[in-house]
C-alpha cells in the first residue's frame, strides 16, 4: 500500500523531505502567509479610512468645540454613521457617539439634526 503524499498548502505539489513540510519552496510559503494577511490588512486600512474621514468632517463642523448640523450636512461630506470609535450614555439615556475625540448626538426628538461635541479629556 502506497502511502498517501503531503502536498503543498499552495501549490498543491507533492512535498519531499521533511515530514512537517507544508510548503514545497520558499516562494509558496511566502505567497501563502501574503495571501492570507493581506485581506485583513485591507479591512483594517480599509476601515481605518473610513474612521479618519468621519473623524476631519466632524472636526471641520465642530471648529470650537459645539455646533449644530443636519443630517444632510454630514453625508454631503462622506460621513458613514456605521463606524465610530466608541459611545458615551449619559444619565438622561442620550448616547454619543465619538470618533476619536470628536462626538456627535442627535437633537432631542429629532433624528435629522445633531449637536457636534469634542471631549476635552482626549
Amino acid at each position: 500500500m502506497e502511502e498517501e503524499r503531503k502536498k503543498c498548502l499552495y501549490c498543491g505539489e507533492p512535498l519531499i523531505g521533511r515530514i512537517d513540510k507544508k510548503f514545497c519552496c520558499d516562494s509558496c510559503r511566502n505567497s501563502y502567509n501574503y495571501e492570507k494577511t493581506h485581506k485583513q490588512v485591507n479591512l483594517i486600512r480599509k476601515i481605518n479610512g473610513i474612521l479618519a474621514r468621519n473623524r476631519n468632517i466632524l472636526e471641520e463642523l465642530n471648529p470650537n468645540g459645539k455646533s449644530y448640523v443636519t443630517r444632510q450636512q454630514l453625508k454631503e461630506k462622506g460621513f458613514d454613521f456605521k463606524y465610530f470609535t466608541s459611545t458615551y450614555t449619559t444619565k438622561a439615556g442620550s448616547v454619543y457617539h465619538f470618533v476619536y475625540e470628536q462626538g456627535y448626538v442627535p437633537k432631542e426628538n429629532d433624528i435629522d439634526h445633531f449637536v457636534l461635541v469634542r471631549n476635552a479629556e482626549l
